[in-house]
């Protein structure tokens, strides 16, 4: 049953004409994470206490606000979220304040001699644990942890397809090959999934395929600068008109562009 539950979307997401397959199958995760955040997880205890723990990037803080879905439900995850970040920094003060407290009161040249002579102060232990602490957060967010996961498997079942399915390496050869950021993911999955022979023979097909449509979409993007030139007016734009968008995709991965 897992199996089918991560076979079918990879075999779907690889029956569409796309740059990257597993582009597709991120942007429907992160759609299926959002509606999922602002619906069966304000009622489940685990969840909550993720989202109060790790919050959303601004990415996702944004979407789940322009979506106009169930603002309350954003607003309850906010007020908790909030909360909570509020008892932990309070948390991590509180265990310098008194030492915070007695360095305000020394005077400027015995701070100084205590620095000079190699002492790590109070103040700047709480600063480095509260600046450690707020870049973790800066770079949490439970949407991203939630896609982050199922794109592992996505790429494993990916790689067992490849070598199990003959149907499916078909399809996998006669793709446009990935975006740069899956193709990484690729690489990294083959490298923990497979043994040394089989990841030879799996970059052997991926790296052609990789190549030939980076030119490719290379090409159309030349093209498409070309026929701004005056002497191209009356010329093909052939299948440029969406090359830049297409591009930005190959290159980054999954964006919300205006076509």
């Amino acid at each position: 049953m897992k199996e089918r539950i991560y076979t079918i979307p990879i075999t779907e997401a690889f029956e569409q004409d796309t740059e990257c397959p597993l582009c597709v199958c991120e942007k429907k995760l992160e759609q299926d994470a959002l509606e999922y955040a602002l619906g069966p997880s304000l009622m489940e205890p685990d969840s909550r206490m993720e989202t109060n723990r790790m919050g959303f990037c601004a990415h996702h803080f944004t979407k789940l606000y322009n979506s106009q879905k169930n603002r309350l439900g954003l607003g309850l995850i906010i007020e908790t979220h909030l909360a909570e970040q509020a008892a932990v920094i309070g948390k991590i003060y509180r265990q310098y304040a008194d030492a915070i407290g007695q360095e305000s009161e020394k005077g400027l040249l015995e701070s100084a001699m205590g620095r000079l002579s190699g002492k790590v102060s109070g103040t700047d232990r709480f600063s480095e644990e509260l600046t450690r602490y707020l870049e973790n957060l800066e770079k949490s967010c439970a949407i991203c942890s939630r896609i982050e996961k199922n794109m592992d498997r996505f790429v494993g079942t990916i790689l067992y397809l490849f070598f199990k399915e003959p149907d499916f390496r078909r399809k996998f050869e006669s793709s446009k090959g990935f975006c740069l950021k899956h193709m990484k993911a690729l690489a990294e999955g083959s490298k923990k999934e497979l043994n040394g022979g089989k990841r030879a023979e799996f970059m052997k097909t991926l790296l052609p395929i990789q190549i030939q449509h980076l030119e490719r979409i290379h090409g159309e993007v030349r093209h498409f600068t070309e026929m701004f030139d005056y002497r191209n007016r009356e010329g093909d734009w052939k299948n440029s008109r969406d090359a830049v968008p297409r591009s930005i995709e190959k290159i980054c991965g999954p964006c919300d562009l205006q076509r």
